[in-house]
């Protein structure tokens, strides 16, 4: 039944196959991703599969620039850019972070394909490098219309903390998923809101 509804729906098919490619690639990384468990779990037939990406290779690749970017961009890009208050914003993306015992052993997808591919494919690198720059950008760009309003200090350099930002927030989710520990995770959502706030005019 959900196969013919795929075969009439092409745009819920690849919806399909881009869901459980991610969820395949998170949890066995993309070199262990089976393509028989993604076609089980997007109840799709190989055919399907190769109608819409060429090889696993282009599936992989569209995972990173449609859901993985998506997922940035939900969670970090779009509220900083409705942000009246920056680092009000920042410490409120940084305090949902999830602690959840799930979350914490499958730490961060950008930053796992990230240690995985990058060294190995080009194609992979440069699209994740593409996120990362995104949302650096972004809270660079956030930083430096809080400074234009009187709310960030001056004296910071809004890419070079963005950059800080991105590296300790991703550093703390690596050392947490690597001991397995959400008290890791959880002292580094305290001290990055001490360190945000310490960006604040007096």
């Amino acid at each position: 039944m959900l196969e013919a509804k795929a075969k009439r729906n092409p745009q819920l098919t690849r919806e399909r196959l881009l869901g459980a490619g991610f969820l395949e690639i998170y949890h066995s990384g993309y070199q262990g991703a089976d393509l028989g468990k993604i076609l089980l779990r997007a109840e799709v037939t190989k055919g399907a599969l190769y109608h819409h990406f060429d090889s696993k290779e282009a599936l992989g690749y569209a995972v990173v620039d449609e859901v993985i970017a998506k997922v940035t961009r939900d969670k970090w890009l779009d509220p900083l850019a409705q942000a009246a208050d920056p680092l009000v914003a920042l410490i409120r993306i940084v305090q949902a972070t999830s602690l959840s015992e799930a979350d914490v052993r499958g730490g961060c997808p950008l930053n796992n394909l990230a240690q995985e591919m990058s060294p190995l494919d080009e194609g992979f690198r440069a699209r994740l490098a593409a996120v990362f720059l995104a949302w650096r950008t972004a809270i660079a760009h956030a930083l430096k219309a809080g400074q234009k309003q009187g709310l960030v200090q001056t004296g910071i350099d809004p890419m070079d903390t963005a950059t800080l930002l991105v590296a300790t927030y991703e550093g703390y989710i690596s050392l947490a998923k690597n001991s397995q520990d959400p008290r890791i995770l959880q002292a580094g959502k305290r001290h990055l809101t001490r360190y945000l706030e310490s960006l604040r005019v007096s």
